[in-house]
């Protein structure tokens, strides 16, 4: 079960994520309570969390929230896995936020997802601020296992704003510096 195995979870992914890409402690248990919301872990012999998925099911697309994998393990193949389980559950169109592709970690990261057939969209998007205090990060959007159009991508980010974010900004237009 996802809740005896939290603090694991919480601790890989602080491990993983800049502060401003994940929810604080109490925030990110509390996601666990609602239906949309899944977590595919992956575990070592000694059964500790050694990788997980995050992700949302919605009407119409799933969506990869956070993937992570123990730092001594990358590379190894568990977040393959995790992605792979995650595509076999359904269907539906899936996507997920990648930083832009400025330095060679961000293009090696989005190459692993291209690798499992997801494709780099080219609209701008914004992932709202996680935590008070902490600004929007300027994203990208992949998308599995086609491109999406720009209607499907304005539904699919109106329906992430308003349920994974709880604001309505993706109902507005970005500015025009992102």
């Amino acid at each position: 079960m996802v809740t005896q195995c939290f603090d694991q979870i919480y601790d890989l992914m602080e491990q993983s994520f800049p502060k401003k890409e994940f929810r604080g402690y109490a925030e990110q248990k509390k996601l666990l309570s609602l239906p949309p919301y899944h977590m595919l872990i992956e575990r070592n012999e000694q059964q500790e969390v050694i990788g997980f998925l995050a992700g949302w099911e919605f009407e119409h697309f799933r969506f990869i929230e956070h993937i992570a994998v123990s730092p001594t393990l990358r590379g190894g193949g568990v977040g393959k896995r995790l992605v792979r389980r995650f595509l076999a559950q359904s269907n539906l169109p899936v996507i997920l936020e990648v930083e832009k592709p400025e330095d060679e970690q961000q293009r090696r990261r989005i190459g692993f997802y291209e690798r499992l057939g997801f494709v780099l969209e080219d609209y701008e998007y914004v992932q709202p601020s996680l935590r008070p205090g902490e600004p929007a990060v300027p994203l990208r959007i992949m998308s599995y296992p086609v491109r999406i159009s720009p209607l499907e991508f304005n539904k699919m980010k109106h329906i992430l704003y308003k349920e994974v974010y709880a604001t309505d900004t993706g109902t507005q237009p970005l500015p025009k510096s992102f």
